[in-house]
């Protein structure tokens, strides 16, 4: 499957703008495509407001993968992790957004976006929507994740 052809959802508050426009902007380039859930400034609003509406797109599968960028990553990656079949993972390393995907089956990444470079949420964002699920024994585990 050729991931540059499914349409990922992305969102952010005012820490995250200017790295979500970069990220956007970057893969763009590459052939991936976004629905923008916002905030399209950096003045000041409440980050469950662009975390909802990703979480939503991604779990009623109109999205395939979500991007989140909060100043930490924490805000949003909480606010995803409400719905049930959503895998919010927070990424500020290669290794961590790797195992992500192949461990976890992570289906949103976390980006804290004053914790790394503009560069790094690209070079993670791609990691992630490239790295496959690994299933086998991992597959056992993520199928415990949500609640009974």
């Amino acid at each position: 499957m050729d991931d540059t052809k499914i349409q990922i959802a992305i969102g952010s508050d005012h820490a995250g703008f200017s790295t979500k426009e970069f990220i956007k902007q970057q893969l763009g380039e590459l052939g991936y495509s976004f629905h923008d859930f916002g905030t399209w400034s950096e003045a000041s609003m409440d980050y469950p407001d662009s975390a909802h509406p990703v979480a939503k797109a991604v779990e009623s599968g109109s999205c395939k993968f979500g991007i989140l960028i909060c100043g930490s990553g924490n805000g949003v990656a909480i606010v995803a992790n409400k719905y049930t079949s959503i895998r919010a993972a927070l990424c500020w390393n290669e290794e961590i957004t790797v195992l992500a995907r192949q461990h976890n089956d992570a289906n949103i990444i976390a980006l804290p976006a004053r914790f790394i470079t503009q560069e790094e949420a690209v070079k993670f964002s791609l990691l992630f929507l490239t790295t496959p699920f690994e299933g086998g024994r991992h597959q056992a585990r993520v199928d415990k994740i949500s609640r009974m």
